[in-house]
């Protein structure tokens, strides 16, 4: 018993150790995608601010409406397209 035990502890430290390496492997490969992913994460978070407050969305298309009101048309499609794709790849 005592040797199987001897065993299982070394295995746990080696195990333990080569986990540690190949963390900071994987650390040291990520920060190149560290400006990216927080990139990524800062435009995901300012969709689901603007998807929880859809008041904003109306007083945006009001506003383009009132300052330019012939192209407020082109403008609302073009949001109306991107909300649509925004929400096909949100699912």
């Amino acid at each position: 018993m005592t040797q199987k035990l001897t065993r299982l502890i070394k295995r746990r430290e080696q195990l333990l150790a080569q986990s540690d390496i190949q963390r900071r492997l994987l650390a040291q490969n990520m920060l190149p995608w560290r400006a990216p992913l927080a990139l990524a994460d800062q435009g995901m978070a300012a969709l689901g601010y603007f998807r929880r407050h859809p008041i904003l969305w109306a007083g945006a298309a009001l506003l383009l409406a009132l300052w330019r009101p012939q192209r407020a048309g082109v403008w609302l499609s073009r949001g109306w397209l991107a909300w649509r794709l925004g929400r096909g790849l949100l699912r």
